[in-house]
């Protein structure tokens, strides 16, 4: 209970409250919720990728989200040599409040063009753009409402609160920039921009509509690289800065790459680091690649004013990606970003 109550407290200190988007920790393991742009930009044949959190299990009802996302280049024996046009789609669910009373799902379609700007192909501008169908809903079945509460704290029979639109959908469009780049013969540097919800569509499960139901946009600037030490080990860092209506998010954190089977092109690599969210929360990393696949862990230690009611617990995440590579595939030459 005194969780609970220590919960309401910051709540009501807030003088206004805005929706943001379900986002990871491993902001750089689901690439097409980061930016369109990245489409298609791998070392390989095809990718697939999949993410899971659970956060704020420690408090109450999770906020659960999952995502699963393939892409892949196309027309590779007819566009340049150096360049790169990716196709992708991307599902994603997101339950939040008690049993999931309120679930989102997300269908997206992307397609990026890397661009190259030197005759070798080692630094290119891509340009993505995404398409999404967006539904939502709401189970008041699954909520608790002040009519419901006795004195005593107990709840009790149905609710006469009513919601005129259960349900809802819209399409929601997406755009996205991306630099990528090898400098001298081993390391790698990108750095992107992108812009979530460019029409800034209504979401209300009333029938009124006016501006207060827009959908903040979503303005996202993030950057990384990678470059060898020790040998075949590697260091790989990323910083992201997102911006959503009044909510502001600046990651920045790096992991250390140690090759295990000596073998750079067809690397068993061990993955320790951590990043942290300022003013949020600290999240330590680890992770293994091997054959194509690169699973990542983190926990978010929570460091923001809600850590008394936490204990510091946060979220939950696990990342899987795949990458395919045929023998032979020198199409990719220069070193794709991985954080």
């Amino acid at each position: 209970m005194k969780k609970l109550l220590y919960i309401i407290a910051i709540l009501l200190s807030v003088t206004s409250l805005k929706a943001q988007d379900p986002h990871f920790s491993q902001f750089f393991a689901s690439p097409l919720t980061l930016n369109p742009a990245f489409t298609g930009l791998f070392s390989g044949d095809y990718r697939i990728a999949g993410n899971y959190r659970s956060q704020w299990q420690s408090i109450g009802a999770p906020f659960i989200t999952g995502t699963v996302s393939g892409d892949f280049g196309i027309l590779k024996n007819y566009i340049n040599p150096n360049d790169i046009w990716g196709v992708g789609i991307l599902a994603m669910y997101d339950k939040q409040g008690p049993n999931g009373a309120m679930s989102t799902n997300y269908v997206a379609l992307s397609t990026a063009y890397h661009k190259s700007l030197d005759p070798e192909g080692n630094h290119t501008l891509a340009i993505g753009l995404q398409g999404a169908f967006v539904t939502k809903r709401v189970d008041i079945s699954k909520m608790t409402f002040g009519d419901q509460i006795n004195p005593d704290g107990s709840t009790t029979g149905g609710t006469t609160e009513t919601i005129s639109k259960p349900s809802l959908s819209y399409f929601d469009p997406n755009i996205g920039i991306l630099y990528n780049g090898l400098v001298g013969e081993a390391s790698n540097i990108y750095a992107g921009f992108s812009y979530y919800h460019v029409t800034q569509p209504y979401e209300s499960f009333y029938d009124k509509m006016n501006d207060a139901n827009r959908i903040h946009k979503r303005i996202t600037a993030h950057a990384g690289g990678s470059f060898p030490v020790n040998g075949n080990n590697r260091i790989f860092a990323s910083a992201l800065f997102m911006k959503q209506g009044t909510a502001t998010e600046k990651t920045i954190g790096a992991a250390y790459g140690f090759l295990l089977n000596g073998m750079p092109d067809d690397p068993t690599m061990f993955y320790i680091g951590s990043w942290v969210r300022f003013s949020d929360a600290v999240n330590p990393y680890v992770g293994l690649e091997v054959k194509g696949f690169q699973v990542g862990l983190t926990y978010d230690t929570n460091i923001s004013s809600l850590k008394p009611a936490s204990n510091a617990r946060g979220g939950l995440e696990i990342s899987v990606i795949y990458i395919h590579r045929s023998d032979g595939n020198n199409k990719y030459k220069t070193l794709c970003p991985k954080f």
